[in-house]
């Protein structure tokens, strides 16, 4: 430090100050070496300062913390503040000291994290309890008696722990999810279902795209809200073509000619079987309804309430209800003479569908109105407030002819629009609220629920004129059965669920195998099917 400060005392001169003589010369000649030499050493010191910033290893002083001190700072904070307050904790938390080891050379370490790189499940003292009484409960000896018991300890394990104890695990992340409430749907997409259907334990399920069996349909009616295709339970598929209705023994393959109508200008409009297979109603566009024998081939009644032709049928025990172009449906009583005992007003059009709930309790209509009505079930001597719809639903923006019930949840309704529609929509009966909706891109004539895999079929006419299958309740497109060359106009399912048969304007029906179940359970479900007497084979008249 002394040496540069004579050399600025000497570099700081007066430029006033002459020198003379040789011996001045000299002097002058020492001071331009002396101002070349701390020019230089000032060049010097100012690249020694670059190579130092330039150096990696070296420490920043007045950069930002590291990303690991930072770290390291906070852990250090966390772990201060868990102590208690009466001990003294030397914890240093200055930022600004350089650390003596370069991150990448230290040991293998893993900078702490705040709430660590693990999972530890936090168990409650409740939990805790339970495992031990479970670990110390092996050692004790068996009670003979505890079968009598069994049932209390149970009932009290429940009531006071919320579970059965001795269903519990010591080790356990949570119980099994509650079943949802009856009639509840969610929006939202299926997440896990509880109970695991046929399709989810059968991943190798294949589906044939082409018909089991093809028969001929000549003369069929190619009219859009005319219901002209039905199955009954004893394995007989019934067709109208034209004004005659034919029968189809899919056990042996027989074909009957049931019945036809007498003036040549008449056809058959609907048809359905009761429950019991035994007997088949036949609307008629001469404003009728006829009952038939089907086992003895004879006409037992002719009911003529209507004054338009009658497009749509269903039973509900020995109710037959039925619907007109009137847009009136009519509730029959099959066991009195004056079989006339109710009339429903809600649709101004015609009523193209209609279908009974399978616990009777509701009857579903779609007209060409573009309504879909919920009506009750009909009582002895029944109530002017039987008479109105406790449901009706608009949302529909073409015919509504397509109606189905699911089998396993009897509160739930699909429906189906038309052309100017095309949209599938669930419908929960309990609560008025649709569950969902699906755009098809085709006309819709058709519905039926398949319990076997728990899918909706529809079939489709205008633009598609196919049947599609969907997954319940998410209306995830299952396959595609192509085949018909002009619109599919209904669709009906087998009693063993297994086989759907539709027919179609290009005179066809086809019969596509598409929900066979495994032989073991069909075996099973067979044993719980029992046969049971008509109500009204004594007492129709």
């Amino acid at each position: 430090m002394s040496a540069l400060w004579h050399l600025n005392r000497v570099a700081s001169f007066p430029t006033k100050f002459k020198f003379k003589g040789a011996r001045n010369e000299r002097v002058s000649r020492f001071l331009d070496e002396v101002y070349e030499n701390v020019d230089n050493m000032a060049q010097f010191g100012f690249e020694n300062d670059i190579h130092s910033i330039l150096k990696l290893d070296m420490p920043i002083t007045n950069a930002p913390m590291a990303r690991w001190q930072r770290k390291a700072s906070s852990s250090n904070t966390s772990s201060m503040s868990g102590l208690s307050p009466g001990k003294s904790a030397n914890v240093s938390l200055s930022s600004s000291k350089t650390p003596s080891k370069t991150p990448g050379k230290s040991k293998k370490q893993t900078p702490s994290k705040m709430g660590g790189d693990r999972f530890i499940p936090i168990r409650n003292s409740k939990q805790m309890d339970v495992a031990t009484f479970l670990l110390t409960k092996e050692n004790e000896p068996v009670d003979t008696n505890a079968a009598v018991t069994t049932e209390t300890q149970k009932a009290w394990s429940v009531s006071l722990n919320g579970y059965n104890v001795e269903d519990a695990k010591i080790l356990h992340l949570g119980g099994k999810p509650l079943n949802a409430p009856e009639g509840y749907q969610n929006n939202l997409k299926v997440l896990y279902s509880q109970t695991q259907t046929p399709a989810s334990i059968k991943k190798s399920r294949y589906i044939s795209s082409t018909p089991d069996r093809i028969l001929d349909a000549p003369d069929l009616r190619n009219d859009f809200y005319l219901n002209l295709l039905d199955w009954s339970s004893r394995n007989f598929l019934a067709v109208a073509l034209h004004n005659s209705v034919y029968l189809w023994d899919a056990a042996q393959g027989d074909i009957i000619l049931l019945m036809k109508l007498e003036r040549e200008e008449d056809y058959i409009c609907s048809l359905s079987w009761t429950k019991e297979g035994t007997y088949l109603a036949v609307g008629t566009s001469d404003c009728k309804v006829q009952l038939w024998d089907v086992e003895n081939q004879k006409r037992l009644r002719s009911m003529a309430s209507h004054t338009a032709r009658v497009g749509s049928l269903s039973w509900n025990d020995h109710v037959l209800s039925s619907g007109s172009r009137s847009g009136h449906i009519h509730h029959h009583d099959v066991r009195v003479a004056d079989h006339h005992i109710s009339t429903l007003t809600a649709h101004t059009q015609e009523v193209c569908g209609l279908k009974w709930s399978p616990d009777g309790r509701y009857l579903a209509s779609g007209g060409n109105d573009n309504l879909v009505c919920v009506w009750p079930r009909v009582h002895e001597g029944s109530a002017s407030n039987d008479n109105q719809p406790i449901r009706c639903w608009s949302e529909h923006q073409g015919a509504v002819k397509a109606l189905a019930w699911c089998s396993w949840q009897p509160n739930i309704l699909a429906s189906g629009g038309g052309t100017s529609d095309r949209h599938i929509r669930l419908w929960n009966v309990n609560s008025g609220s649709s569950i969902s909706s699906l755009d098809t891109q085709s006309q819709i004539s058709s519905l039926v629920f398949a319990p076997n895999y728990k899918e909706l079929v529809s079939a489709h006419g205008y633009a598609h004129n196919n049947v599609a299958i969907w997954k319940y309740p998410s209306l995830s497109k299952v396959a595609e059965l192509n085949g018909h060359e002009d619109r599919v106009l209904s669709l009906t399912l087998s009693p063993d669920s297994s086989t759907i048969a539709t027919v179609a304007a290009d005179e066809t029906i086809r019969l596509w195998k598409s929900f066979e179940m495994d032989p073991v359970k069909k075996k099973a479900k067979e044993r719980l099917v029992k046969s049971t007497s008509s109500v009204i084979h004594q007492s129709i008249r």
